[in-house]
C-alpha cells in the first residue's frame, strides 16, 4: 500500500522486552547500480531496525501497562527512530491518542509481543524474496527497514525514511494470513515494491480509481513473484464465483476518483471484503507482463506507472472482465 498495510525487510517485529535495543539483519544484496547509499551493492548490508520495539515495552512495563502520554512521549517518542516520528505523525497521531489505544486494547499489544517467535524463519525467506526482487528490477533500491509499535491503524508503510512496519497492526491481521510468518513475509515484500514505484511516493491530489489500483495492483502482483503469494492473498479466495459482478463494477468506478468501495477500506466481512482494488489490480499487472515481449521491462514500466500513464498500461495489458452482458445477462468468459 503506499502505503499502507499490507511491511520490512524483514520482519518482524519482534516485540519482546528481550529482544535487543537493535536487530541487525544481515541480508547479501544483490548487485545493483551504485549511486545512492540505499542502493543494495555487493557488500551491502540491509539494517532492520526494532530498537522503538524494544523502548515501547520498555515503558509499557514500567508503567505496570498503563503508560501516560507523557511516558510514552519521554520514554518511546523523544528518543525513538526519525522513522517513529515520521509514523506518529502519519499514523499514531499522538502519544495521547497511543496511550488511549493502550488503556482501551491491551490484548493487542499483549499479543503483539509473541511475534519475535516467527522472526528466524521469517528472515530467511525475506532474505531470498529480496534477492529475487533485485534480479527482477535491477535498479531497485533497499532502504531500512523500521519495526514499530503504533495503536492498530497500519501494519506497513513505505516512507522517505524507508519500509515501516507496526508490529500489533500485522500481528494481529490474521484475516490477512492465518501463518504470521506468511503474513510478515508477503507483507514486506509488498511494501518493497512500493518503494521502487515512484509513485508511491508522490501525493496525488485525488487520483482515479484506475490509477491507484495500478500502484497497489503491481505491489501485489512483483510481491508474488518475490514472495510466492500476494500480501492479500484472502482476497484471492474471497473473490471466486464473484469475479463477474466485481469486475464490472469496478470498470464502472475506474475512471472515478471515489476510492472508498475498493481500497483502503478495511478488512471488511463476508459480504464484500474491503480493499478489492487489490485483487483487480493484481489481475490487471499480471495479464500486462504477460502480454508484454520484454518480461523486465514490463515490471519496470508497470511500476512506474503515473497518473498520466495508468490509462496506456491498462489498455496494453488487455485485461477485461471476466464476463460480459448480452441481452442483460451476465455471461462468464472462458
Amino acid at each position: 500500500m503506499p502505503h499502507a498495510f499490507a511491511a520490512s525487510l524483514l520482519f518482524p517485529p519482534h516485540a519482546r522486552r528481550a529482544v535487543r535495543v537493535l536487530l541487525l539483519v544481515v541480508l547479501p544484496m544483490m548487485q545493483l547500480p551504485a549511486s545512492a547509499a540505499e542502493r543494495a551493492q555487493p557488500s551491502a548490508r540491509i539494517v532492520v531496525q526494532t530498537d522503538d520495539v524494544t523502548r515501547f515495552f520498555s515503558v509499557l512495563d514500567a508503567s505496570g501497562g498503563k503508560p501516560s502520554a507523557e511516558d510514552l512521549q519521554r520514554g518511546y517518542l523523544d528518543t525513538g527512530t526519525d522513522a517513529l516520528r515520521s509514523f506518529t505523525d502519519s499514523r499514531i497521531g499522538s502519544m495521547e491518542r497511543l496511550a488511549r489505544t493502550i488503556q482501551d486494547k491491551p490484548a493487542l499489544f499483549a499479543r503483539a509481543r509473541t511475534c519475535a517467535a516467527a522472526l528466524p524463519a521469517i528472515r530467511a525467506r525475506v532474505a531470498d524474496a529480496l534477492d529475487r526482487l533485485g534480479t527482477l528490477l535491477p535498479s531497485a533500491r533497499f532502504p531500512p527497514v523500521t519495526v514499530l509499535v503504533g495503536r492498530g491503524n497500519s501494519g506497513g508503510v513505505t516512507t522517505k525514511d524507508g519500509v515501516v512496519i507496526g508490529l500489533e497492526a500485522l500481528c494481529n491481521a490474521d484475516w490477512m494470513q492465518p501463518d504470521v510468518g506468511d503474513r510478515f513475509v508477503h507483507l514486506i515484500a509488498h511494501e518493497y515494491v512500493h518503494v521502487q514505484q515512484p509513485g508511491a511516493s508522490v501525493d496525488v491530489m485525488q487520483p482515479t480509481l484506475l490509477y491507484q489500483t495500478l500502484l497497489e495492483g503491481g505491489a501485489e502482483y512483483v510481491g508474488e513473484l518475490i514472495s510466492g503469494q500476494p500480501a492479500n492473498a484472502h482476497l484471492h479466495r474471497w473473490t471466486q464465483g464473484r469475479e463477474c459482478a466485481l469486475e464490472r463494477a469496478f470498470v464502472q468506478d475506474s475512471a472515478g476518483t471515489d476510492l472508498s468501495e475498493w481500497l483502503y477500506n478495511g478488512p471488511g466481512d463476508e459480504a464484500r471484503r474491503g480493499d478489492l482494488g487489490y485483487w483487480v489490480g493484481y489481475r490487471i499487472a499480471r495479464d500486462y507482463v504477460s502480454r508484454a515481449p520484454d518480461r523486465t521491462r514490463a515490471i519496470a514500466t508497470l511500476l512506474d506507472v503515473r497518473p498520466d500513464t495508468a490509462a496506456s498500461v491498462f489498455e496494453a495489458s488487455g485485461w477485461k472482465p471476466a464476463c460480459t452482458a448480452v441481452n442483460g445477462v451476465e455471461k462468464q468468459l472462458p
